[in-house]
Parts: structure tokens; sequence; C-alpha cells
């Protein structure tokens, strides 16, 4: 058996947290240039009643695998595919006993220049995705990233562990028809993000990480 690298080529957290002042949400900010990537969903810390999600967008270069798969580097059929992730170690409240869904994204986006994950003050400006925007000019359809509803989850029991998921089906899709590769975004579950818990913060290494080997790869 032997195995194959391909390495992000873009990734972002968008977030509809509130910012620095406590009342307005940071839906603009980016953070596409910071050295991990983050999912969460904090429910009632800043405003009563109210949950701040995080969701991670992600993209690896399908036309490259395509030039592989022509040049016969790799076969052209009977690869499975794993998007695998590195969990990241921090500070903060790491959660436990949570599901992460992998969906398919189904619009365009940019990667964007912030780095700021503490207040999300770095915003959109000429270049850039966000909660609301897959671009400066461009709305997202729905706030939060336009997704195909079927997933594939993992289940975290401690918090701690890496992620590791079969996306076979949705790279196959998009190796047979690259113009609808716009890669992967992960989020918690519908039941966790419309809920009353937190589960705040479950984070991995990006693709900018000084930590080659620990950057997102298929």
């Amino acid at each position: 058996m032997s195995f194959k690298r391909y390495f992000a080529i873009a990734d972002n957290s968008i977030t509809d947290a509130y910012g620095v002042d406590g009342a307005t949400r940071a839906t603009g900010s980016n953070t596409g240039e910071a050295d991990v990537l983050e999912v969460f969903a904090n429910y009632g810390d800043v405003v009563t009643g109210s949950m701040e999600l995080s969701r991670i967008l992600i993209q690896f270069d399908i036309d490259q695998i395509n030039q592989d798969i022509s040049d016969e580097r790799i076969p052209s059929t009977g690869i499975t595919w794993y998007l695998k992730m590195f969990n990241t170690e921090h500070a903060l409240t790491n959660p436990k006993n949570f599901t992460i869904s992998t969906h398919k994204v189904s619009a365009s986006w940019e990667e964007g220049y912030g780095v700021d994950l503490d207040n999300h003050g770095d915003d959109v400006k000429n270049f850039g995705s966000s909660w609301t925007k897959r671009d400066p000019l461009t709305d997202w359809t729905t706030a939060g990233g336009d997704y195909m509803t079927a997933s594939v989850d993992q289940l975290f029991t401690t918090g701690l562990e890496d992620l590791e998921i079969n996306v076979t089906s949705i790279v196959d899709e998009h190796i047979s028809d690259p113009a609808t590769n716009y890669g992967f975004i992960l989020k918690f579950p519908e039941a966790i993000e419309s809920g009353t818990v937190s589960y705040y913060t479950k984070r991995f290494f990006a693709r900018s990480s000084e930590f080659y080997y620990k950057r997102p790869v298929l």
C-alpha cells in the first residue's frame, strides 16, 4: 500500500463571534493567514442567550491531482481519499464528546490575509472571505458559507484527536468536474450550532503553520 499527500492550497476560519466591543459581531473578519484553524460554538459568553460560531474552509489542488493521474503518478481509480487535520493544543477550553461535520462547499471563496483569531479584528478588505462574504464583492447566499447538505462526520471523544475522515466521494466529484472544487467546510452539526451548550474551541494546524508535517493534507 502506498500513500501520497496533497497539502491544502487555501484555508480560513470564518466566524460570527462578537468583536472587542462586545456588541457587534465580527462577521466581516478574516483569518486566512493565521497558523491555526478553529471550530467553536460558544453560547452566552458575551451576550446572554446568544450563540457565537466559527467554521473552517479548506481547499486542495484538484488540478494537480488530475495532472498526476494524467502522468500516471497515481491511479485513475480505486483511490481512497482522507482529509487529515492535526490537533493544536492550546490554553483555552477544549470541548469533549462532540462531532464535526465536513461538507462540500458549493461556491468559490478567497483565503485572505487576516491573522487575528483572538479579537477578530482583521477585516476583509481587497481580498478574502468572511462569515458574510466569499470575496470582498460577493456575499455568501447564506451567511456562514454555502455548502451541500450531505456530510461526513467524525466523533471526538477527548477533543484532542486529529481529524481523519474518508472524503472519497467528494474528492471523486472534484476530480470528475474540477470547476466544482470549492473545497470543504468543517462545522459543528446543526443540533450543536442551534443549541445552548458551549463547545469552545477545537483547533487544528493551518496550512501556514511552521510545523510542515502538521499542515492539513489529503
